[in-house]
């Protein structure tokens, strides 16, 4: 793909998932010191991705594209066997259930 078409489409990401909108909305995270993250790209309808410890994958899907919530979420996974759904602004939540995923045992 060429850089012009790049920057199209990079553009276009930016007004159909209103990233200015959800840079001022999305919450700061405090993650404990020995957390390792990794953010990487958004994909999938996601609007934010990152892992934790090259263990726990976590998304932020604003738009009920990847699940159905009804309003801004993050999804932890792999959580007790399933996945875990707390509201954006649940950081405390968020930052439990991530720790609960790390202390499950390797499958």
């Amino acid at each position: 793909m060429e850089t012009v078409d790049k920057y199209k489409a990079a553009a276009e990401f930016d007004r159909a998932f209103e990233t200015r909108k959800w840079i001022k909305k999305i919450p700061y995270i405090k993650f404990p010191a020995d957390w390792e993250v990794q953010i990487i790209p958004p994909f999938s309808g996601a609007i934010a991705r990152f892992r934790v410890n090259n263990k726990v994958s976590i998304y932020l899907d604003v738009y009920d594209l990847l699940g159905c919530y009804g309003e801004p979420y993050w999804e932890v996974y792999p959580h007790k066997g399933d996945v875990y759904r707390c509201a954006m602004n649940n950081v405390d939540d968020l930052i439990v259930a991530i720790q609960e995923s790390l202390d499950e045992p390797a499958t």
